[in-house]
């Protein structure tokens, strides 16, 4: 009889220890995975808008201004403002097809890749990014326009171009799940810092 009781308490304590972890995963957001946006996540009207800066190490201004980005209907499809352009959402979600992408989905606490992308710019200039990507956190962050859960993503290497441009790159980006987007992001890059905030988001 004894030995029953003694089993029955083990195998109660078990089931409390089981129910206790998985509570504790549950509400522990360092245990999420994030899976990439799909194109019926997205509403006509959402709205994102970020204000941007770029300082030289001497105090330089050399950009400072708004970015605003908008969901719209592009002739029956969903679209996405981009400057003077749109851009259907379903390019935007469609999965990138690169060993080395910006993010690679899906998104957790402590994973880690490689980015690289080779450019071209307006003026023929071409260029080269690489960089050692790791998620070190997922946890609530306040920016201008609010506050979000968001994955902060270190992105470190380097960038160079054929006219013999040769720069090391750090950056770091806050991407929050809930509305698909970075809600900021800071760079520094030879002697330049470039940030990124955003400072409205509405559907």
């Amino acid at each position: 009889m004894k030995i029953i009781t003694v089993l029955n308490y083990i195998a109660k304590l078990v089931l409390i220890v089981a129910i206790s972890f998985l509570d504790s995963c549950k509400s522990n957001p360092e245990t999420t995975a994030t899976k990439q946006p799909v194109l019926t996540d997205y509403t006509i009207g959402e709205k994102w808008v970020w204000k941007y800066k770029g300082v030289t190490d001497e105090g330089e201004v050399r950009s400072d201004g708004t970015d605003t980005r908008k969901i719209v209907d592009f002739n029956g499809a969903l679209g996405m403002t981009i400057d003077k352009d749109t851009v259907l959402v379903s390019e935007i979600v469609k999965p990138e097809k690169s060993d080395t992408p910006k993010y690679k989905w899906p998104l957790e606490v402590g994973k880690k890749w490689k980015y690289e992308k080779d450019w071209t710019s307006q003026d023929g200039t071409t260029g080269n990014q690489s960089q050692d990507v790791e998620v070190l956190s997922f946890k609530k962050e306040t920016v201008g326009a609010g506050a979000f859960m968001a994955y902060t993503i270190e992105y470190k290497g380097t960038v160079s171009n054929s006219r013999g441009y040769s720069a090391k790159t750090d950056e770091v980006w806050l991407y929050a799940p809930e509305i698909k987007n970075f809600i900021k992001m800071t760079q520094v890059q030879d002697g330049f810092s470039y940030t990124e905030e955003l400072i409205e988001y509405s559907k």
